[in-house]
């Protein structure tokens, strides 16, 4: 920190009485010394940021921070108040007061300033010195950790202890950053009053493990803090306490190994936890980020009554792209599977604006819109022709971002927030190149492939804080660039062509049958992966502004296809009600709108409660659909929908006489098939509404389309 805080960057007689004083009194030092460019901006951030969860700690502490774009460089600025700010502490009011300014994106200079910054206000020696210190200068020295012999003044620790512990909580918070999680920390030295005998009689014992996960809003402070306390918390219980912090830069996760071992689980968090169900089946504490940080000996003795009395918690589905990315137990098949669909769950949103956009455009301004002046250059209100040029090229706008955000979240799923910048420049060469979703594919898991590689590498300790923002990013980009341009660019952009120019050239038997196994893959699992694949197929035909025939026909069959089995589902509730649970004729009038709309998940309750009959038919019912379709020519620009884009639809009538063939064919099985066992009631019909609802809930999630 030696360049982020000066002696003019500090007042030690605060005289603000709010925190937005105190803020506004800091801030001005900043803009005299040329860190801030704009302080209304600033403050305006700042405000923001305290917004989300006030700032102040237990112990007379304040710490307002935030990123600005209003900022020229990291800076910490420092007030100490005579009469105390309110910063929201339940312990009242604060009279240290750090102000904390990072540039727009500076994730690593935050963070390095916080985290360090986090880890020493756990000291009580560093906090009682900064309240006896008594000029800016000696002030600004012991924040940045140099020698406090003129800062500590009366009543403060003796200079080389105090040097020591500004020095070692630096030291910590850097292996925090880049050490990896999977091996604790070693301890640090513990007051011998302070660690508990141990037990005469199993003086062998193994100590208590915990693991420990902490989070807040912007991954910065808060996390930090707790995990410093949690671990001070743990040496002085005599305990093996390992923390995995869930910063603003990513994380490394625990090893399973550790985990494993673990006797205990400590949740410190604001935000959901990553991977939660990693720690599923053991005794669990899950708390807010400041009891981490205000009462950590309290959660370790819970933890540990927990344990004592075998309570345990059960696993929980992880949520976002990230979380479902794999861990080390999975197979690379299974991890695969997940970062592709990682990349598909984001860009499903751009196919479905920017394809509705550009078929709304078409439908206002008729098929020869795509040839229409920019609307920059040419716009007039009361012109229909304009408004259609206008959706249509904001539509192709975002059809342009699909092949980028397909790769830059390919690599997010594999290597978190360090993969987006080279997945993102290796989905735009693709692009450049003409090698299109393939090459899309390629780049975002070689982009992965290559920061998981970096991040193996072992570097120098004064190298790591420009790791995230610097080198990982430089290098990547670097390196996938030239495989992208010079390397396999060109293979895969002769491939892509090819598989263009055998859609185009299906015809007759060859179309009915494409039709026919996409119709397969969009009713085998409803929204799975095999789904998703016959979605993403689709979708990639029709995402340029003037899509191929062939293209338009094969996403008409998809989402004919998607279509029957909700539909399916709904007739045969309503025509052999008997055979069904009163649960599931309750789902079959809203699988009615879903079907309508392209919802497939609206068969999945029918589905998972009897899979062997419902699965097999809405298969068969699907084929037919996809077959019809395309045997029939219809067409489709839209991307979503369902009957609502039945205007946009090529051979609309016969489009829907597809669909409700396969919507007969289907729920005719069904019946067929479900007639052919006793009728489900009493207990029966009970236990398999029960258990249909208990399934459906662990299995449902938004359809691929």
């Amino acid at each position: 920190m030696s360049e982020m805080i000066t002696a003019e960057l500090v007042d030690l007689d605060l005289s603000a009485d709010t925190k937005e004083a105190a803020a506004r009194s800091l801030a001005e030092r900043m803009v005299a010394q040329g860190r801030v460019t704009d302080l209304e901006g600033f403050l305006a951030d700042v405000a923001a940021r305290e917004a989300q969860m006030p700032t102040g700690l237990d112990g007379g502490i304040g710490i307002p921070h935030c990123r600005s774009a209003h900022v020229t460089e990291p800076t910490l600025a420092f007030g100490r108040s005579a009469a105390g700010i309110d910063f929201g502490a339940p312990d009242g009011p604060a009279d240290l007061i750090f102000l904390i300014a990072a540039p727009a994106g500076a994730d690593d200079a935050h963070l390095t300033i916080l985290s360090s910054l986090a880890r020493q206000l756990m000291d009580a020696d560093f906090t009682s010195a900064l309240r006896s210190v008594r000029d800016a200068a000696a002030a600004a020295a012991l924040i940045r950790g140099e020698e406090p012999a003129r800062a500590a003044g009366e009543g403060a620790s003796a200079p080389e202890d105090t040097a020591v512990a500004s020095a070692a909580a630096s030291a910590d918070a850097t292996a925090a950053d880049t050490a990896p999680t999977g091996a604790p920390t070693a301890p640090a030295p513990v007051p011998a009053a302070s660690v508990p005998t141990p037990d005469a009689s199993a003086p062998d014992a193994a100590p208590f493990r915990i693991v420990a996960v902490t989070s807040c809003p912007t991954g910065i402070a808060h996390t930090y803090m707790a995990a410093e306390s949690l671990e001070n918390a743990g040496r002085a219980a005599g305990v093996e306490l390992v923390v995995e912090t869930q910063g603003s830069a990513g994380f490394t996760r625990l090893d399973p190994a550790v985990i494993a071992a673990a006797d205990g689980v400590i949740f410190a968090h604001d935000v959901p936890v990553r991977d939660k169900d990693r720690f599923a089946g053991k005794p669990t504490v899950d708390v807010g980020v400041k009891a981490g940080i205000n009462r950590p000996a309290e959660l370790i003795t819970e933890v540990r009554g927990k344990a004592e009395r075998g309570e345990v918690t059960s696993g929980s589905a992880p949520g976002t792209p990230v979380e479902r990315a794999g861990d080390s137990t999975e197979g690379y098949g299974t991890k695969l599977r997940k970062w592709l669909m990682s990349g598909v769950s984001y860009m499903v949103p751009f196919v479905a604006a920017g394809g509705l956009l550009i078929a709304l455009g078409f439908a206002i301004g008729g098929y020869e819109i795509n040839k229409a002046p920019s609307v920059m250059d040419h716009f007039v209100w009361t012109q229909a022709d304009s408004w259609g040029a206008l959706l249509f090229q904001i539509g192709a706008v975002a059809f342009g971002f699909l092949v980028p955000v397909l790769a830059g979240y390919i690599a997010y799923g594999m290597a978190d927030r360090p993969g987006l910048v080279p997945g993102f420049v290796g989905g735009a060469i693709s692009l450049t190149v003409n090698a299109g979703f393939l090459g899309g594919l390629a780049a975002g898991l070689i982009a992965g492939g290559v920061v998981m590689a970096i991040q193996k590498v072992r570097i120098p300790a004064a190298l790591r804080g420009i790791m995230p923002v610097v080198v990982i990013p430089l290098i990547s980009s670097a390196v996938v660039g030239f495989l992208m341009f010079v390397v396999i660019g060109k293979p895969i952009a002769e491939a892509q062509k090819g598989m263009t120019d055998w859609l185009n050239g299906l015809t007759g038997t060859n179309a009915v049958l494409l039709g026919a196994l996409l119709g397969l893959m969009m009713c085998f699992d409803l929204g799975g992966p095999v789904n998703k694949v016959a979605y993403a197929f689709a979708t990639a035909g029709i995402a340029v502004a003037d899509p191929s025939d062939s293209a338009m026909k094969v996403m008409a069959a998809v989402m004919a296809a998607g279509m029957v089995p909700p539909l399916a589902m709904a007739l045969a509730t309503t025509v052999r009600g008997k055979l069904f649970t009163r649960t599931e004729r309750e789902n079959g009038k809203a699988a009615w709108v879903l079907g309508a709309s392209f919802i497939s998940e609206g068969a999945i309750p029918f589905a998972a409660a009897d899979p062997l009959r419902v699965i097999p038919s809405s298969m068969v019912g699907g084929a037919i659909t996809g077959a019809l379709s395309m045997a029939f020519g219809a067409t489709l620009r839209a991307p979503h929908g369902g009957v609502f884009v039945v205007p946009l639809i090529g051979n609309p009538f016969l489009y829907l006489v597809a669909i409700a063939a396969g919507v007969c064919v289907t729920a005719a099985l069904v019946v067929v098939l479900k007639g052919l066992r006793k009728p489900v009631t009493g207990a029966a019909a009970s236990g398999a509404e029960n258990g249909a609802a208990a399934t459906t809930a662990g299995r449902k999630q938004p359809v691929a389309a």
